[in-house]
C-alpha cells in the first residue's frame, strides 16, 4: 500500500469578526494586517444607494462592502488567523449571522462622526455572548474624543475594552487583535 506524502499538519485557525457602522474602515483595518492581498467586496455606490445608505460624516466615501473583507495572519506554522469584515450598512445586517459563526471573538470599530452606527455591531455580540472589543478609528490620527468619553456615549460595562486605532496603520491594528485575544483568554481562564 502505498501513501501520498502529507504536506504538514493542518494549522489550528481562528476566526475574528470586524464589524462596525458604514464608513468605519472595516476594509482598510482587514488590508491593514492581513498577510495576503485581502479580498474585498468593494463595489461603487449608486444612485439609487444614495436614498437609501446615509452619507452624513462620510459624504466623500463612494465604494461600499456588499459582502464581506477577508484576510488572513499566520501567527506561526500551527495558528492562522481569519478576518472576516462585515458590511456595515444595516441592509446587509442579514449577513452578520453567517460571518460571526465560530468566530473566536470580534473587534466593533467605531467611527466618532458616526458613533451611533456602532450600536448595531455591539447588540448583535452582546446577547450572542461572543467577546468583543470596541477600536475607536482615529481618522488622519486625529483623537477628536477621549476614551472615557467615547466609553459613556456607548454605554459600555467596564468589561468591554475600548482603544484608540489607526485602522490604517499596521501595529495599532495589531495592538487592537492582541487586546481582543487577551480578553478571550482571560474570559476562558474564568470561565469554570
Amino acid at each position: 500500500m502505498t501513501s501520498t506524502p502529507s504536506a504538514g499538519p493542518v494549522p489550528d485557525t481562528l476566526k475574528i469578526v470586524v464589524a462596525g457602522g458604514f464608513g468605519a474602515g472595516k476594509t482598510t483595518l482587514v488590508s491593514a494586517v492581513s498577510e495576503v492581498e485581502s479580498l474585498h467586496t468593494e463595489e461603487l455606490m449608486t444612485s439609487p444607494s444614495m436614498g437609501v445608505d446615509d452619507l452624513e460624516g462620510v459624504e466623500s466615501k463612494t465604494t461600499t462592502t456588499v459582502a464581506l473583507d477577508f484576510g488572513r495572519i499566520t501567527l506561526d506554522p500551527s495558528t492562522v488567523v481569519y478576518l472576516f469584515g462585515t458590511p456595515g450598512q444595516r441592509r446587509f445586517s442579514f449577513m452578520w449571522e453567517e460571518l460571526a459563526h465560530g468566530a473566536l471573538g470580534a473587534v466593533v470599530l467605531a467611527d466618532t462622526r458616526r458613533l451611533a452606527d456602532s450600536f448595531d455591531a455591539i447588540d448583535f455580540f452582546e446577547p450572542r455572548g461572543v467577546p468583543f472589543v470596541v477600536a475607536v478609528n482615529c481618522f488622519d490620527g486625529q483623537r477628536t474624543h477621549r476614551a472615557e468619553d467615547v466609553r459613556v456615549a456607548l454605554d459600555l460595562e467596564d468589561r468591554v475594552p475600548l482603544l484608540l486605532c489607526d485602522a490604517r496603520d499596521r501595529e495599532s491594528v495589531k495592538e487592537v487583535l492582541v487586546e481582543l485575544v487577551t480578553l478571550v483568554l482571560r474570559l476562558a481562564l474564568s470561565d469554570p
